[in-house]
């Protein structure tokens, strides 16, 4: 261990461990969870092992291995605890008897708990992730065990109460099981590239959490090509968001995006993971579609350039293997571009009575394109304004008001 300097001593302490909480708290909790066999109590130890670690690491300094220290600390916690409640349930009671057995048979456990994370860790992913919890939940939890975030942290992130939020994670943590963790994963990366509400038109640093629990799925599941699509798909999206966002916050549609100012780095990242999950040889599912489509923008040079028949086979693929409503809008406006508005218009209006799509501010919108296109400029005007009436992002709804007023 290293000392601390001194003067601002607690301040480096605490943003030392701020550091090694948020890259252990995952692995910490995923491990305890598997120990315990109950992912709330694993929240709880962990956060105790935190708070031992603001107890005694400002003095001490950080321990070269922080997550064997975190776990070592909480595993004890754990023994502790079973040990107090082991005459109230028998089933603890034998719990108990093998975390000692454990603990008796090699004094090293901790460590290698600490370290041998993958299974647990992808274990805990699909437990925040179950289906049977309503998206929301979904997501608070997974940025609370995984991203590392508070729960005052999320409530800003998606514009509610604190409470409301604790709330969410309380009844969540109640109905766990295993599944649907790339959806919740793209969940928390689509609020952050295009907020729901509010006025701000992109999060961030809600991508980064997002991409970052991306990168580590695919990590466990290298066979996957969902994993490696998924992680493509935020990857190549995520390289357009600072041409996204105007000077003055305003947003900026696609085809007026600079193109300079897109991520070439990520970009990079994008194209090789679709490339692996193309490599797999077991075709490409959902993301990795959405993937293909998001790299025929990337490859495009300039917005003349953009493959946009190509895109629109890409839609087709997309809507026999997960067809909704959405997606088949966005098949409509691809077909405006590559074969023109009075076909895009037709598809669109092939959707008008699509139940999913009543009030979606994007169904307006696309035909207010195609129709401007078209040269009907009085109902491309009417469409905008009626589009800006039902969207929530205030920054949206400035662009259409402006094509509206335009």
């Amino acid at each position: 261990m290293s000392a601390w300097p001194g003067g601002a001593a607690g301040r480096d302490a605490r943003r030392a461990i701020d550091a090694v909480w948020r890259i252990e708290s995952p692995r910490l909790i995923a491990g305890l969870a598997r120990m315990t066999r109950d992912v709330g109590l694993a929240e709880d130890l962990a956060q105790d092992a935190l708070v031992a670690a603001l107890e005694r690491w400002p003095e001490s300094g950080v321990p070269d291995n922080p997550g064997a220290w975190l776990m070592a600390t909480a595993w004890r916690r754990a023994i502790d605890q079973f040990r107090r409640r082991a005459t109230l349930r028998r089933h603890e009671r034998a719990l108990l008897r093998e975390l000692e057995d454990r603990q008796e048979a090699s004094a090293p456990d901790p460590v290698a708990a600490a370290d041998d994370i993958g299974d647990d860790l992808l274990r805990l992913v699909f437990t925040a992730c179950h289906p049977v919890l309503a998206p929301e939940a979904r997501v608070a939890l997974t940025l609370r065990m995984l991203g590392g975030l508070t729960t005052a942290e999320i409530a800003r992130a998606f514009l509610a109460t604190e409470a409301t939020v604790a709330q969410r994670i309380v009844r969540a943590k109640r109905t766990l099981a295993a599944a649907a963790v790339l959806e919740v994963i793209y969940l928390i990366f689509n609020e952050g590239y295009a907020a729901t509400a509010g006025e701000d038109w992109t999060r961030p640093e809600l991508c980064e959490d997002a991409m970052r629990l991306g990168r580590v799925l695919a990590a466990l599941a290298p066979h996957e090509p969902e994993a490696h699509g998924l992680a493509a798909l935020m990857e190549l999206q995520a390289s357009r968001l600072r041409a996204r966002v105007g000077p003055g916050g305003e947003a900026v549609p696609l085809l007026d995006q600079d193109r300079s100012r897109w991520d070439g780095f990520l970009m990079a990242r994008g194209l090789a993971a679709l490339r692996r999950a193309e490599g797999l040889g077991r075709g490409l599912g959902p993301y990795g579609l959405q993937a293909a489509i998001a790299a025929c923008h990337a490859r495009a040079r300039r917005p003349e350039d953009t493959d946009w028949a190509g895109i629109t086979a890409l839609y087709d693929a997309l809507a026999q293997v997960s067809p909704s409503p959405v997606i088949a809008l966005n098949r409509a406006v691809a077909v405006t571009m590559a074969f023109g508005p009075q076909a895009g218009l037709e598809a669109l209006d092939a959707l008008a009575r699509e139940p999913a799509l009543r009030g979606y501010h994007l169904l307006p919108a696309a035909r207010g394109d195609a129709l401007a296109r078209l040269g009907r400029a009085a109902e491309a005007r009417a469409e905008f304004a009626r589009a800006a009436d039902m969207a929530r992002n205030a920054r949206e709804r400035d662009v259409l008001r402006a094509r509206a007023a335009g």
